[in-house]
């Protein structure tokens, strides 16, 4: 049996911490490209957003690139990794120094056909 065809799409740099993005991350792995899509679409986390939009790019991808139908797509792998921090500070009461960390996040979602089994 052949290899499953796999399909690659990321977003790097986004303003949200990764902790807050895995969250949504994990609710759609394993899923269809489109149920994935239609869950992100009515979920209320600001990651659901960003993820949405590369599963989107995903499907387009595997669509116009390679001719895959986007209803035997699913979810085969999806993660989301630590960017880069930007660090700054302020002052606090009595002279003290309080930093401030802006976290962001990189995700990357990779596609697969679904294997079609044909019955006899």
């Amino acid at each position: 049996m052949a290899e499953a065809f796999t399909v690659k799409a990321s977003a790097r740099f986004l303003p949200i911490s990764p902790q807050k993005l895995r969250l949504v991350v994990d609710a759609v792995r394993g899923m269809g490209a489109e149920r994935a899509l239609d869950t992100l679409r009515y979920m209320p986390n600001k990651g659901a957003a960003f993820v949405y939009k590369v599963i989107e790019s995903a499907v387009a991808n595997a669509e116009q690139n390679y001719g895959l139908e986007p209803d035997e797509l699913y979810v085969y792998r999806i993660f989301a990794d630590d960017g880069p921090r930007r660090r700054s500070a302020r002052f606090g009461g009595r002279g003290r120094f309080k930093p401030i960390i802006k976290r962001q996040a990189h995700v990357t979602v990779v596609l697969a056909e679904r294997e079609v089994t044909e019955y006899a």
